[in-house]
This record gives structure tokens, sequence and C-alpha cells, in this order.
């Protein structure tokens, strides 16, 4: 096998292709190696019905190749061939159609329109295994037009219609519910979920999330209706999503967006040897090694919580935001035994809305506003189609954000190379009882772990909440973001 250790493999003679660890044993001379499934196809391939590769995680988030091409992959994992084209794409990217399809035949294998027909089709086999949801409601959710489209790319993909294929479905695929859709969330081993709750649980906002037992749920909003989402383990090397929506349309987006904040698309092992030149972050990684960045449900809010969050305690951030949203966000009636009354308010609303005698400065209400509208008007993008350098000097082009909420915010969008360097908490753990790095020292001693220097700053947050048994949580007491 290749030494980047392709996720799938497809064999001339057979047609097929498969998922590494399959058990069948071609011939190596009839061997083809394919990073993503959809590369497979393009190429004429269909899936093995036996080790079923729509049923593992495609790392569509981890393409080895130019920026360029990792911001179009996210921006069509979220959805923007869904009512776009290949042209309008290209012009959200700054290059021509033709410039984005030579690179992706080049880095993907596979056409943009390949790869959102491919996630679209996985997703709705994945939907006729796993649920009771009708084939239209199927088509809908993961993202097609009619059940016509849906029907074609099924049977060009799994040479079957939907019906057959749902025929075909084992005894123990359907997750059966007493409420709600549940859904199978696959990662690549390991994953140390209880410190993803250990990092969420002392941040969750009141009103719109909560953290009880080994469970995370929040609000949500899906075309302006509210719904609820659920996060737990499973049995195996998954987790369980049960979402209780008002409509099933465009469900594929939310489960990727639930994917990202849990950072469930990651591959451990290829992190770990990206963190390997600093000593102290490499011992940290072999004792964590399933640590993932704790992403963000809403980007908009984490940043309000962030801006709200700079120079004091996480307890007083916390309760700051929940006042909030229980202000100026909508309210849900028949959630409050979960702990759940709001969805948190979107920026339009925050432009303009009532945060006096909320325990915010005067200062930090005016960088809220300036945020909020920043983010309406489309001069701040948090939808990853910025890249990191872009992103934190549209953030730090605005006064009271500096380099740690412009950082920070970065990280929590998934950004896998942004560092908060003024962090007290990330200079304080890399001391390891040397004298506490300067924010330069710091950025100096991790530079080598780029481009996972988030990862670092993860697994150095965690080992000082171990050595003195504090929530996880970012210090910002740091005099650069106090701008105002």
């Amino acid at each position: 096998m290749p030494a980047d250790d392709p996720a799938f493999s497809a064999v001339s003679t057979t047609g097929i292709y498969c998922r590494s660890g399959c058990g069948g044993r071609p011939h190596p001379e009839h061997v083809r190696y394919y990073q993503f499934a959809a590369a497979a196809e393009a190429a004429g391939y269909r899936a093995c019905l036996r080790c079923r590769p729509y049923h593992a995680s495609d790392p569509l988030d981890w393409v080895d190749g130019p920026e360029l091409v990792c911001r179009a992959v996210r921006l069509i994992v979220d959805g923007a061939l869904d009512d776009a084209n290949e042209t309008e794409l290209a012009a959200r990217l700054g290059v021509s159609a033709r410039h984005l399809r030579r690179l992706f035949a080049e880095h993907v294998g596979a056409t943009p329109d390949q790869l959102a027909r491919s996630r679209r089709t996985h997703f709705a086999r994945r939907l006729l295994d796993e649920t009771d949801l009708t084939i239209a409601d199927i088509a809908f959710a993961s993202g097609f037009g009619s059940v016509r489209q849906l029907n074609r790319a099924m049977r060009e993909i799994f040479r079957a219609p939907p019906n057959e294929l749902r025929a075909r479905r084992r005894r123990y695929d359907r997750l059966a519910a007493d409420g709600g859709l549940r859904l199978r969330l696959p990662y690549r081993p390991p994953l140390d979920w209880e410190a993803a709750l250990r990092f969420f649980g002392p941040r969750a906002v009141p009103g719109i999330e909560a953290v009880e037992a080994s469970t995370y749920r929040r609000t949500i909003v899906v075309d302006g209706d509210p719904g609820v989402i659920e996060v737990a383990p499973g049995t195996g090397d998954h987790l369980v999503l049960c979402a209780h929506l008002p409509h099933w349309d465009a469900l594929i987006h939310l489960v990727q967006r639930v994917r990202r904040m849990f950072d469930l698309d990651a591959d451990p092992a290829q992190i770990a040897v990206g963190l390997r030149s600093d000593p102290v972050v490499r011992r940290l990684v072999g004792t964590r090694p399933g640590l993932r960045l704790p992403g963000a449900w809403d980007p908009f809010e984490t940043g309000v919580r962030a801006i709200v969050g700079q120079q004091i305690s996480v307890a007083g951030a916390t309760t700051i935001a929940g006042r909030i949203a229980a202000r100026l966000g909508r309210p849900v009636a028949g959630l409050s035994a979960l702990g759940l009354t709001h969805t948190f308010p979107p920026a339009p609303v925050l432009v303009d809305g009532d945060l006096d005698g909320l325990g915010l400065t005067s200062a930090r209400v005016d960088t809220v506003r300036r945020f909020a509208r920043a983010v309406a008007d489309g001069r701040i993008r948090l939808d990853g189609s910025a890249g990191l350098d872009e992103l934190v000097e549209s953030l730090m082009g605005l006064q009271g954000i500096g380099n740690w909420t412009a950082h920070y915010l970065a990280l929590r969008m998934g950004e896998a190379d942004a560092f908060p360097s003024g962090d007290l908490g990330l200079r304080r753990a890399a001391a390891r009882g040397n004298a506490v790095p300067t924010a330069a020292e710091l950025e100096q001693r991790v530079d080598a772990c780029r481009p996972w220097r988030a990862y670092g700053a993860v697994q150095l947050w965690h080992s000082l909440a171990d050595r003195e048994s504090s929530p996880v949580e970012p210090l910002p007491r740091v005099a650069v973001d106090a701008t105002v």
C-alpha cells in the first residue's frame, strides 16, 4: 500500500472499491488506490457490499492539497453546490471554474460536482439503512432537489434504486428511537469524549446548551424553526446523534456541523506525527491521543462568547452569555426539563439589541455590536471560505478584538493551525516547571508544529486542567485584547 495510506482501494477486475481493512485479497497488480470515495466512483468503481464504504467516515476535511482546494471542499461539504454551480463556487473563491476543476482533478480525483453528488448519495444510503424516513424525505434530507435526482444517483453509484437498497439493509443497521431521529457518526479512533465534555460543560451557555452525564445537547435553528440535537457515545467507533427537528430538509449539512463541532473527521495518527517536534506536546499526545479540537455549532455565537469572556472568569462569561440568550434569544417552549429554553440571537438582533444591565462593560458592549455588525454585513466571513490569516486579520480589524480572541475563535472554527499564543493558560502549561515563556517565545517554540498548532494548544489546555483540577478553559487575561 502506498505511503500516504489511502482510505480506499479499488480492484480493476471486479470494478469494486473497498475501504481500508476490507477482507478481500485481490492480486496487487489489479489494485488502484484512492483517498476519497468520490474519486473511486469517478473512475467507474462501485462500493463493496461487504465493507460498505459509505458507512465509514470519508475524511473530506483532510485533503492533502493547496488551501484553495481545502476551502472549496469545506464549502461543498457545507452545501455550496446544493443551489449553485461550479462557476459560482469558483467565483466565491476568487478563481475560474476551469482552474478549480483542474486542482480538483489533481488533488481530489473528482470534480466538485462529483464530490458533492457522492456525499449526498452516501448520506442517503446511510439514511436508508439507519432510519425509517420515506424515500422523499431522504432525498431532501440529503440535499437532492427531487426524488428523481436521488434515484438517478443511487443507480449510478450503487447500481440499484433506493427501495431495493433499503430492502438489503441488515438487521442491526436500523437505529430505533423513542423520539427524534438517531444517526451514527463514525470517527477514526481514539476519541476522548470525556475530555470533550470536560471542555464544553463549564462553558455551556445556559438555556442554549446542556451537558448531562455523557450527553451534550443544545437548541438549534433550522430554516427559521427551532430544534434540538443530542450527542452521546455509541457502541463502537461512533457517536450517536439524536435530532429533534421541525423538518428534514438539508439534514446532511446539520450532521456535518455536528461532525465539525466534535472534530470527528480528524486523523489522530497524522496529528501525532505533526506535533512530535515539541517535546512537551509530544509527551502530552502520548498521554491523551484522542483529544480533538472543540468546535463551534455557530461561530457567531462562539465569537460573542469569546468577546464576553475577555479578562473575566469562565463562570462569569457563561453567566453573561446566558443572560444575552435569555433577553434577546428566541424562546423555545417545552424543553425546560432538558435545561433548554432559547435559541441564541443571530447577528442582526445583536446589532441593535439591548445589552445594558447584563454585566458587560460599555466597552465590551461596543465590541459585541461591532462584531455583530461586521458579521451581518459580510465584512467578517465565518463560513470557512476565508483562510486563517484572512480571518484573523478581519477580526483584528475590529476595535476590541485582538490576537487572542481572533485565534481562539479560529481554533473553535476548526482552523488546525490557529494558536492564541498570548493565552496565559497555554504559556503556563508550556512552562512545565521552568519560567513561563512569553507569547513570542511560545510562538517560536511551536512553529515546527505547523500546521497542527491548534491541537498542541488543546493538549496544553487539558494538561493544565489535569494538574490544577480546574475546568478546561483558556485564560484570556492578556493585554493584547484590551484594545477598547
